[in-house]
């Protein structure tokens, strides 16, 4: 929901697809509404593999092989990895923010610097 509130304070446009989104309805989703960003967001430490799973069936879909795509919160139990964050880079994520101070800063600078024909 913070991110939800963030984004729309700075004049964003959000649709929430809710918790435990299945991938299945993610793709269709972004299928249809063809956003400029997707934002994938955890508070259940297991995002992670959540988002490995995601960003695969994302990057397999032609429509949406190109779109920018984040993803933040607690990704593991751990806290903070370096080599999880190379992980979901690697397969595929922009970005990616777990918990940081700056993160919302860093989001927001983010979808600054997309294309003017993007927006979040």
């Amino acid at each position: 929901m913070f991110l939800q509130l963030l984004l729309e304070e700075a004049e964003h446009e959000v649709v929430n697809l809710g918790p435990c989104v299945p991938d299945e309805m993610l793709v269709r989703e972004a299928v249809d509404r063809r956003p400029g960003l997707i934002v994938i967001s955890s508070v259940n430490g297991h995002g992670h593999h959540d988002g490995l799973r995601a960003i695969e069936r994302l990057r397999a879909t032609p429509e949406l092989a190109r779109t920018p795509v984040v993803i933040g919160g607690k990704l593991g139990i751990g806290g903070p990895d370096p080599e999880r964050n190379y992980a979901l880079r690697a397969a595929g994520f922009h970005a990616v923010f777990e918990g940081g101070r700056d993160d919302p800063d860093n989001l927001l600078a983010l979808i600054d610097a997309l294309p003017s024909s993007v927006s979040a």
